[in-house]
């Protein structure tokens, strides 16, 4: 297990190179200028063209943009990520504030999708054409359907502004320095609650529809005939014998949903005003803040390759049979 992980990240390294490749041409040839928003615009005009061009050799922007591109990917392979155009603070720091803001939700939105998910799947497929079983497909199809800057504003609306059960925006309450360790922790999950929901039920809705129809396809399988017939209870058939086989192309959809949870949260957190690291990308994206853009875009390819890579260690967790092991000849 060990060599094929560290096959697999060898592998990745190509794909990496490639990825920083094709952002930081497509990011660079993008129309505007960094000093347009570094100096501010409309002030511009009155700064002496030779402090602007001296900031542009600062940040290298003066040189041909493969030098530029020379000059970056060896700053990234020794760690350094460069310094913010907008923040005029070291990108590596922004990051370090940002990052985990946006794994705490990427974390929770995955939980809650799990848990929704694969519990309504199960009942839905246990409950195969029942009342319940047309409920919840007509709602998974719903949640999965509905824009989810729309559903995020109409939470809002509701539960924030009309009944004041949960706060607006922000990760924190104002008096939050003053609360216990507890205390903290309730002040944080009312703050997570509508992202993580808005995040988490459209994959929660998703995952139901791949779990009912993937569960009807084991539940048909003929070694689940032979365990009924053997007398054991339903409750024991479904979760010992037919849940574990049913998981397997889940956890395929697992590792593949962390690229479009970032991308989700993107908008979820500048709608909450959460000072994640999806906020940050769309802040440099309208600063043409390019150390800040790609530094964010690698951040989110490594994270889908650990994503990935999570999930194919899962399988053999998941299924015995599954080996990534070479088999010796018999």
């Amino acid at each position: 297990m060990v060599r094929y992980i560290l096959k697999r990240l060898v592998q990745a390294i190509p794909l990496l190179l490639g990825i920083a490749t094709v952002t930081f041409f497509i990011v660079h040839m993008a129309p505007g200028d960094p000093m347009d928003f570094y100096l501010e615009q409309r002030f511009r005009r009155n700064i002496d063209p030779e402090v602007i061009e001296l900031i542009r050799q600062k940040y290298g922007l003066d040189q041909p943009l493969h030098v530029q591109y020379v000059k970056w990917l060896g700053n990234l392979l020794q760690g350094d990520l460069g310094e913010s155009f907008a923040h005029r603070r070291p990108v590596s720091a922004l990051l370090a504030e940002a990052i985990p803001y946006t794994l705490l939700l990427a974390f929770f939105a995955l939980l809650f999708d799990a848990m929704v998910g694969i519990a309504l799947g199960i009942i839905s497929a246990v409950k195969q054409y029942s009342a319940l079983d047309k409920t919840i497909t007509l709602g998974s199809l719903i949640l999965y359907s509905v824009p989810g800057f729309w559903l995020a504003l109409m939470l809002i609306l509701v539960f924030s502004v009309t009944l004041g059960w949960f706060p607006t925006s922000q990760t924190r309450s104002f008096d939050y320095e003053f609360l216990s360790w507890f205390e903290k922790l309730v002040d944080l999950g009312w703050h997570l609650a509508l992202p993580v929901f808005v995040l988490g039920i459209a994959s929660a809705a998703g995952t139901a529809r791949y779990m009912r129809s993937r569960l009807l396809e084991v539940l048909n399988e003929e070694y689940i005939l032979a365990a009924r017939a053997r007398g054991l209870r339903e409750r024991a058939v479904i979760l010992k014998h037919a849940l574990r086989n049913a998981l397997i192309p889940i956890i395929t959809i697992y590792g593949l949903s962390l690229p479009f949870l970032l991308g989700g949260a993107v908008i979820i957190e500048n709608i909450f005003a959460w000072p994640g690291m999806g906020r940050l990308a769309l802040s440099a994206i309208h600063a043409r803040d390019y150390p800040v853009i790609l530094a964010t875009s690698m951040i989110a390819a490594v994270l889908t390759v650990i994503g990935n890579l999570i999930a194919d260690v899962t399988y053999v967790m998941v299924d015995p049979r599954v080996s990534y092991e070479k088999k010796k000849p018999v």
